[in-house]
C-alpha cells in the first residue's frame, strides 16, 4: 500500500467511526414511553400549570390543600389536615377535639412531573409524580406531604384529577382551579 491509500483508508475509518458513534438524537430505553410521555405533557401540562385547591370533610377527618404547579417542574403547596376520634366516656360516645396533623403553617415545596409508564403488569399508565417537603422552620416533621407517583386522570380548565391521599369512592381526588381558603 502506498502512502495515498493509507491516508484514504485512515480517513475512511475515521469517518465510519465518527458516523457510527450515534446520531444527535438520543436513544431511549423505551421509545414508546418517551413518545407517550411527550404527548401526555403536550396535552396536559398547559392545564396543570397554575394553582389548584381541594377540600374534603368527613366525620373524623378534614383536609384542605392548595397546590401550585410551575412550568419549571417546581411545586408549592399548603395543607391543613385535621383528625378526631370517636371515644366512649362514661358509656357515652363523643368526638375528641380536632387535632392538627400538618405542621403549624403546613407550607411545603418540591418537584412534580407528568409521565407515561408501564406498571408491574406491563400496562401503560399516566402518572403524576409529586415529591415535596414541609418548609417549617424548627419543627421536626416525621413525614413528607408528598412522595408519590400517582395515577393521573385528567386536567382541564376547571379540574385536576389524580389519585391522592384524599380519594373519593372511585379512587380519584378532584382539585378545583384557583386559590381557595379552608372552611374550617
Amino acid at each position: 500500500m502506498n502512502k495515498k491509500h493509507i491516508i484514504i483508508t485512515l480517513f475512511t475509518l475515521a469517518a465510519i467511526t465518527f458516523l457510527s458513534c450515534g446520531s444527535s438524537e438520543p436513544e431511549w430505553e423505551d421509545p414508546e414511553a418517551h413518545e407517550k410521555t411527550e404527548q401526555l405533557q403536550k396535552q396536559y401540562v398547559p392545564f396543570i400549570v397554575g394553582t389548584w385547591h381541594y377540600e374534603g370533610i368527613q366525620e373524623k377527618q378534614r383536609v384542605f390543600e392548595q397546590l401550585t404547579f410551575k412550568a419549571d417542574g417546581t411545586l408549592r403547596g399548603l395543607r391543613k389536615w385535621q383528625k378526631r376520634q370517636l371515644v366512649t366516656i362514661d358509656g357515652e360516645e363523643r368526638y375528641t377535639d380536632w387535632e392538627n396533623l400538618s405542621p403549624t403553617n403546613g407550607a411545603f415545596s418540591g418537584k412534580w412531573s407528568l409521565r407515561w409508564e408501564r406498571n408491574e403488569k406491563g400496562v401503560g399508565e399516566n402518572h403524576l409524580s409529586l415529591y415535596a417537603q414541609y418548609d417549617d422552620e424548627g419543627e421536626i416533621v416525621t413525614y413528607l406531604p408528598y412522595s408519590i407517583i400517582a395515577l393521573f386522570d385528567k386536567a382541564d380548565a376547571t379540574t385536576l384529577r389524580f389519585a391522592s391521599w384524599w380519594q373519593d369512592s372511585n379512587g380519584w381526588t378532584n382539585y378545583q382551579r384557583g386559590e381557595g381558603t379552608p372552611s374550617f
